[in-house]
């Protein structure tokens, strides 16, 4: 079952709704309470029909075939011109020649959703509500966005999954947060990068490892891939959906 609502997001626009996707799993007990997975770019993570080119994750068919019993929550972005979805899913200020400054307003979203979305959910949907039970993930700037969750608000996060995390934005800034934190040692984490990705950004590769090489030194369970041909796109991302989930999930401690 999913089931979609809107809800203020008063720091972007008192009068802007953010819409939000609940994926409930079918078939258990109606007293079971689930692990819950946080998902930024929620328009592209069920439907085909709301994903920006056309293509979902087909979350919601996955779950359903491996019959997972975990509760995925799935935000939808900033979709207002001049670079909306950058700005909110960043956490510090950088610049690049084909986008300008963009000022990231990355903290702000992050505490929108721990201040006024997670305690919604934690009252309305059949969730276990504990950190160690609370997990993120995201691709693209939206990885970049899982990294900061687990850094900075690793209080209310226990596991993430950041596949192509835009660290190229400012490397110095991302190592800067994994170096910083109070909350990363023992977290578990899934990253990952596709092999064609890394020929767009000119030292991807050598962010990459320093950014995996920190999180180690952090007390991190990274699970580290460059995916064979991966690309920056969300049919590739779909195709990560296994590995990461088996990162999350893995140990069984979450089956009801």
């Amino acid at each position: 079952m999913i089931e979609t609502f809107t809800m203020p997001f008063p720091r972007v626009s008192s009068k802007k709704q953010r819409k939000v996707y609940v994926y409930v799993p079918d078939g258990f007990e109606p007293d079971t309470l689930f692990p819950v997975l946080y998902m930024f770019d929620g328009h592209n993570v069920f439907f085909d029909e709301d994903a920006t080119y056309g293509k979902s994750w087909g979350m919601k068919e996955y779950l359903e075939s491996d019959g997972t019993p975990l509760v995925v929550v799935a935000i939808d972005c900033d979709h207002r011109p001049n670079h909306g979805r950058l700005k909110e899913y960043c956490p510090f200020t950088f610049e690049a020649p084909e986008l300008g400054t963009i000022r990231g307003r990355g903290k702000s979203f992050m505490k929108w959703m721990i201040e006024q979305l997670k305690p919604l959910i934690d009252s309305r949907f059949p969730v276990l509500s504990d950190r160690e039970h609370t997990f993120i993930a995201g691709s693209s700037m939206g990885g970049l966005m899982t990294l900061y969750a687990l850094t900075d608000f690793g209080q209310y996060f226990s596991r993430g999954a950041a596949l192509s995390p835009s660290v190229w934005t400012r490397p110095d800034a991302v190592l800067h947060l994994i170096h910083r934190s109070h909350t990363l040692e023992n977290s578990i984490l899934y990253m990952d990068y596709g092999s064609q990705e890394l020929e767009r950004h000119t030292g991807m590769q050598d962010s990459l490892f320093d950014c995996a090489h920190a999180l180690l030194r952090m007390g991190v369970h990274l699970t580290f891939r460059i995916v064979p041909g991966g690309e920056h796109c969300e049919a590739c991302w779909e195709e990560q959906i296994p590995f990461f989930m088996h990162v999350l999930l893995y140990d069984g401690f979450i089956r009801p």
